[in-house]
């Protein structure tokens, strides 16, 4: 778990990993999409600028949604709610906060918007792919206790440490899976109330960092669950840029099949595929609160919403004839 990967010289800020894979995966997602929409866009700049908006809106979506999923933490202290070099994004509100925005802009230069959201689903599943890695590396997003081979172990103070040691009534879990003992927790007192907190790693004595290292004490292994997510990314990728080079082919053979494949298809389909994995990988999860029928917050948009509109968006899209190709001149 590297949270933070170096220093910057003289400023005394660092450089997170979640925040350089999301770079990582904006530019890659940028360069995938230039790549594919050579043959759709007047003008190359008409990609990068949306690309640039699409940052900046993922960026705002991803600290919203995270404000609100866990606006606990910020009451109190709202101009926290702006520190975000201090962690605290989920990638969902980022990618539906930039499909918007994206989606405005396109319609705003009357650019073949369908085909331009093909081309965009394909590239965000790549983004997402690399995002996760970065939530590996920075231990959010953590999974559940498990014993499979492949498990992975996050070390002392992190948050999945932390959830494994506090009772978490949200999660169905009245006692904690790792039981403390007093003296490894130090009270702190937060605008006039007193909180128990764990102590820094270099507070604890030579005894307690053996157990917390090695002995009965150390992390639970967990599902490595934004591995998952991110090998889920670029399969689902794989799978978009596949149906988007197969609607490319139709469009050069008259007569040919175009189920799921009419310009705007594949963008619905990157809903359905996106929905489902999320439904399907929250249950390896154990970070978010369950809440009614059982279910994640994320699984009930995945449901309720994400899996319907692409629905919606197949059929409607399906109906409609293909928008003009805008060549360059």
């Amino acid at each position: 778990m590297y949270p933070e990967l170096f220093e910057i010289p003289f400023t005394g800020l660092t450089v997170k990993s979640f925040g350089l894979m999301m770079v990582v995966g904006f530019v890659s997602a940028v360069y995938l999409i230039r790549r594919l929409s050579r043959d759709i866009t007047p003008d190359p700049q008409y990609i990068t600028n949306a690309a640039l908006y699409s940052l900046i809106a993922g960026v705002v979506g991803s600290r919203l949604f995270y404000v609100i999923h866990y606006f606990d933490k910020f009451k109190g202290n709202l101009l926290s709610v702006f520190a975000i070099w201090q962690g605290g994004l989920e990638l969902l509100g980022g990618v539906i906060l930039a499909i918007t925005v994206i989606s405005l802009y396109i319609r705003h230069h009357k650019l073949p918007a369908r085909r331009y959201l093909d081309i965009l689903a394909v590239a965000l599943m790549l983004a997402l792919a690399f995002g996760r890695i970065g939530c590996f590396m920075n231990g959010c997003c953590f999974g559940k206790p498990t014993n499979l081979p492949w498990a992975v172990r996050f070390p002392y103070g992190s948050l999945s440490y932390y959830s494994q040691i506090t009772a978490n009534p949200q999660r169905n879990r009245p006692q904690p899976q790792l039981q403390l003992p007093d003296d490894f927790f130090t009270y702190v007192e937060e605008h006039g109330v007193l909180y128990m907190k764990l102590k820094a790693k270099e507070d604890l004595t030579p005894a307690q960092k053996d157990m917390v290292e090695n002995g009965s004490y150390r992390a639970l292994p967990v599902h490595p669950a934004q591995l998952y997510a991110s090998a889920s990314g670029f399969i689902l990728c794989l799978a978009l840029y596949l149906f988007w080079r197969r609607s490319r082919e139709t469009d050069r053979v008259k007569g040919a099949n175009k189920i799921f494949v009419k310009p705007g298809q594949i963008f619905g389909m990157m809903f359905i595929f996106y929905g489902v994995a999320r439904f399907l990988l929250e249950f390896v999860r154990d970070d978010n609160p369950i809440g009614f029928a059982g279910l994640t917050i994320s699984q009930r948009m995945g449901v309720f919403g994400l899996i319907p509109l692409g629905i919606v968006l197949m059929i409607v899209f399906g109906k409609m004839k293909p928008d003009k190709i805008i060549t360059s001149k």
